[in-house]
C-alpha cells in the first residue's frame, strides 16, 4: 500500500474511532468495527452514519458495518461478473484463423 492510501486509511481510522469513542464507546470497539470494514472508504461510511445517524445502541452500529460490509461484497463480486464477461466476449469475438 501506497504512503498515501495508508494515511488516508490512518485518518479514516482516526475519524471512526472519534466517532465511537464520542458516543461513549471503548476504542476497541472501534477497532473491531475497522477491521472487519477493511478498506478507507468503508470506515469513512461508517464514521460518516455514527455522526449523522447518532445510533443508541452498539447493535445498531454493528447492523450497519454488517450492511456495509454486505453492499462492498456485492459491488466487489459484480465486478468480478463483469469482468468475467467481459473476457468470455473477447474471446467469443477474438480472430480466428479459419476467417482468413
Amino acid at each position: 500500500m501506497a504512503d498515501s492510501q495508508r494515511m488516508a486509511k490512518e485518518r479514516a481510522y482516526q475519524e471512526l474511532v472519534d466517532a465511537v469513542v464520542d458516543l461513549g464507546y471503548p476504542e476497541e470497539f472501534a477497532e473491531v468495527l475497522a477491521h472487519e470494514l477493511g478498506g478507507e472508504k468503508s470506515i469513512r461510511r461508517m464514521a460518516s452514519y455514527i455522526r449523522q445517524a447518532q445510533p443508541t445502541s452498539p447493535e445498531q452500529i454493528a447492523d450497519e458495518m454488517l450492511a456495509i460490509v454486505s453492499q462492498r461484497h456485492t459491488w466487489v463480486e459484480k465486478k468480478m461478473s463483469e469482468h468475467a464477461n467481459d473476457s468470455v466476449t473477447a474471446f467469443y469475438n477474438r480472430p480466428r484463423k479459419d476467417e482468413y
